[in-house]
């Protein structure tokens, strides 16, 4: 299991690889991050990645599902599946 130290900068690189172009978004996640609310912000990140209906590639949505199982939050990333680019 990760310690929650490493959940900062696991989640800041996937929020930096993330197509989430919305500054306000950006600023949110990295807003509860500061304070270590880190549950919030990868639930805010693959949130707007679905409602956003975002294209993430197959290997960022298994960096998000392998922080995900640390986090328990695997329900989340399942629902990204639709969102993964098809490959060519």
């Amino acid at each position: 299991m990760m310690q929650e130290s490493h959940y900062r900068s696991a989640i800041e690189e996937l929020l930096d690889d993330s197509p989430i172009a919305r500054g306000e978004v950006i600023r949110n996640v990295r807003e509860f991050l500061a304070v270590g609310e880190y549950a919030l912000a990868f639930d805010t990140l693959c949130e707007w990645i679905y409602e956003d209906d975002l294209t993430i590639s197959p290997v960022y949505h298994e960096r998000l599902r392998r922080l995900a199982e640390d986090m328990n939050a695997v329900k989340l990333v399942e629902d990204l599946r639709e969102q993964i680019a098809e490959e060519s």
